[in-house]
């Protein structure tokens, strides 16, 4: 089980009575918050850190713990700050500062000396804070009696990001095949994003998945073709159609576990060895968390697979998608999004059908896909680009909707959804901000995960939501 050390500071000067008392406080708060957080992760408690060399241990072994994933820090004491330059400065692990205390309320008729020096997380939590600042340390804040709900809501959504974040850095990424020709806002520096994000991004042969798939045996493809036939309405008489798609999904399934890998793209410009492009497999892996991008956009592949993450422990669907055309009725403008075949089918709102067509591009045979309705409801719609000089996330607040009128020739799964603040606005403000036509979908997540991912990675992000401007957005951007 991953894990969140909870670290208290506090200082030699107050006695060891007052440190046996702070050492009971907190790991009465540690085993609270383990208790309504350990269904995400585990708090953990670390002794009380007096002095500089007890809070380089700490923050050393914090490093080091593969299963530590964040760090939690509080001043139950005052914890003069200097002592904790060199321990903050080794700490490779997200960091939340919770200000807090013991007590809810103030014993007013009680209060005395001995328990002000005891309990003054109010003062020595803003000498903490200072040096933080002054370090430059990218942290999450939060503040509130640590019992609350809305408190430990902040510290289960900062367990969820840190967690998604450690996954991010042990994330390996396979291209089959390249990015696609000619195509700008996909592509990107493969190296800096493995220094910034962890992402290990490589290049495999297309042919070799294709021998792969050669070597699926009609055992093998039966066994999937009942999952199908369970899961799914067969809209097809072509069997041998989707018989190759299971195939496919058989051998991505080996070279992904052979090679350690969380997320993949493809290209309709490299399917050497394949008589289809990869649909129904593609989506199928989507559903189980694998991150995927089409026409070799890693960027959006690697997120989709942090994303999906970050929300696995949250009700909604998340996933790859692409905007396609517009209804452009006035007052009632709507965004298309789908794909050539790949939208998972987390997004599903009505049973999927296994239907297999022409794909009118590529130049392979027809290949399975599954078609649906989308889903509805609040989400947000985020992709990644490469400025040159950084990342830019720009992340868009919108609404997920029913269709309006059936779609009966257009076979593949779709989404609709409505720009904020409005349709206008929306869409120029993702033009402005350069906003690609590839992104992760998420009903899971909300704009505060990810303002606090791009915290806590050091990400660029615009956002897009009800309170956007033109004019405000566009000096933001400096254009």
């Amino acid at each position: 089980m991953q894990k969140l050390y909870f670290i208290t500071g506090s200082q030699d000067l107050y006695g060891e009575e007052t440190l046996r008392q702070v050492a009971e406080d907190t790991k009465k708060m540690t085993a609270f918050l383990d208790e309504k957080l350990r269904d995400v992760v585990n708090i953990v408690w670390q002794p009380t850190v007096l002095n500089s060399e007890g809070i380089v241990e700490v923050c050393r072994r914090a490093s080091n713990d593969e299963e530590c994933v964040g760090v939690i820090t509080w001043m139950h004491t005052f914890s003069p700050a200097k002592m904790w330059i060199k321990g903050l400065q080794l700490l490779t692990k997200p960091l939340l500062h919770l200000h807090t205390q013991v007590n809810e309320k103030l014993p007013y008729d009680a209060i005395d000396m001995d328990f002000m020096n005891l309990n003054q997380a109010a003062h020595g939590d803003r000498e903490y804070a200072f040096i933080c600042a002054r370090l430059g340390i990218k942290r999450e804040v939060v503040v509130g009696y640590y019992q609350h709900e809305d408190v430990i809501a902040k510290i289960r959504q900062f367990a969820e990001v840190a967690k998604a974040i450690a996954f991010s850095k042990e994330l390996k990424v396979g291209m089959f095949g390249s990015n696609m020709r000619e195509v700008a806002v996909t592509d990107g520096d493969r190296v800096e994003s493995q220094i910034r994000y962890g992402w290990e991004v490589n290049y495999y042969g297309i042919g070799d998945l294709a021998e792969l798939a050669g070597q699926v045996t009609e055992e093998e493809t039966d066994a999937k073709m009942a999952a199908y036939e369970a899961e799914y309405d067969m809209n097809t008489d072509n069997l041998a159609a989707v018989r190759e798609q299971a195939k496919y999904e058989v051998a991505l399934e080996r070279f992904v576990a052979e090679h350690g890998i969380g997320a993949f793209t493809d290209t309709f410009q490299d399917l050497h060895g394949f008589s289809q492009l990869p649909g129904l497999a593609v989506q199928r892996m989507m559903a189980k968390g694998f991150g995927f991008a089409a026409e070799g956009d890693y960027k959006t592949a690697a997120l989709n697979a942090v994303l999906f993450e970050m929300a696995k422990h949250r009700k909604g669907a998340t996933g790859f998608m692409e905007d396609y055309t517009y209804d452009l009725t006035p007052g009632s403008e709507l965004v298309l999004a789908a794909h050539m075949l790949e939208v998972s089918p987390v997004f599903a709102d009505n049973k999927p059908k296994v239907e297999v067509h022409p794909l009118g591009i590529g130049g392979k045979n027809p290949p399975a896909r599954l078609v649906f309705d989308g889903t509805q409801g609040d989400a947000v719609a985020v992709c990644m680009t490469d400025m040159g000089d950084r990342f830019r996330l720009v992340a868009a607040e919108i609404e997920l909707v029913k269709q309006p009128q059936p779609m009966p020739n257009l076979p593949v799964a779709r989404v609709m959804w409505k720009l904020k603040p409005d349709f206008k606005t929306g869409a120029a403000a993702w033009l402005y901000a350069g906003g690609g036509h590839h992104t992760v979908v998420s009903t899971a997540l909300t704009m505060e995960d990810l303002r606090l991912f791009a915290k806590l990675t050091d990400t660029e992000l615009v956002v897009i939501d009800e309170e956007t401007k033109l004019d405000e957005l566009q000096r933001q951007l400096g254009i």
